[in-house]
């Protein structure tokens, strides 16, 4: 699996981060982790095949994670050679997705299912025991809530070969969380506020590494950083710590993620 970072920031505007966005390339396919507002023009600034895309995955109803998805159906209209695209979009995730694409689609007529190619809609509610799906063929998924929105969804996936990426998302500490990502291969865990969080629903730096002690991950990434982040040295305080490899995410990043542990 390879997977690259579109956007490694918030809500909050910034030159360098663009809201949350991954794109995760495996031999099943392709799949975007979370659409924010910037995400669409993101994944043709990386030279990405986006008119081909599989699946995406959508973790909440924030903006700064699904923003993006009404102007991608939108705009994937009007991508050359669509009209040869006959395979399904599947867009999987949380539950709301399809009211909230709606409600946009009648607001305009924007006619977004109006595609030559079928966007299914497959979405799962919040429990304390995980869902197991497949999210292409040959991609175990499994998901569990997180206490951030009542909405709010991890995801594990698991390819042919047993590599496992883990995708909180935006949530609070929790030690289910934690459990949910032992042994990833690749973890991507949110790490808004160095200090001081200013709600439960994020993570603070502590936060993270206590998450990260707990789950051991083969290789962390942290990501959805707000302004406070640009004057620290997150990989540096890491190592402080936890005695594993993390990584300060960053747009552009690219992240090759193989099964096997240290």
């Amino acid at each position: 699996m390879q997977l690259i970072v579109l956007g490694s920031g918030t809500s909050v505007f910034h030159p360098q981060r663009a809201s949350a966005g991954f794109w995760l390339e495996t031999e099943a396919g392709s799949i975007l982790l979370d659409c924010g507002a910037d995400a669409p023009h993101r994944m043709a600034q990386e030279n990405l095949d986006w008119p081909n895309l599989d699946a995406i995955w959508i973790s909440h109803l924030h903006l700064d994670h699904c923003a993006g998805l009404a102007p991608f159906l939108f705009g994937i209209k009007w991508a050359p050679g669509i009209g040869d695209r006959k395979k399904p979009l599947r867009i999987v995730g949380c539950e709301g997705i399809e009211k909230l694409l709606k409600a946009i689609d009648d607001s305009h007529n924007y006619k977004l299912f109006d595609q030559n190619f079928a966007v299914e809609i497959h979405e799962f509610a919040p429990t304390e025991s995980a869902h197991i799906f497949d999210l292409l063929a040959g991609l175990k998924a499994e998901t569990i809530s997180t206490p951030h929105r009542a909405e709010s969804l991890a995801i594990r996936l698991t390819d042919q070969s047993g590599a496992t990426l883990v995708y909180t998302s935006d949530t609070g500490f929790s030690e289910a969380v934690a459990d949910f990502a032992r042994d990833a291969d690749l973890l991507i865990l949110e790490c808004s506020f160095y200090r001081d969080k200013p709600t439960r629903k994020h993570l603070e730096f502590a936060d993270a590494m206590c998450i990260a002690q707990l789950a051991e991950p083969k290789q962390l990434l942290l990501t959805h950083l707000y302004p406070e982040w640009d004057d620290i040295d997150l990989e540096a305080e890491a190592k402080k710590l936890w005695p594993g490899e993390t990584i300060a995410a960053s747009d552009g990043l690219r992240l090759e993620i193989k099964s096997g542990r240290r």
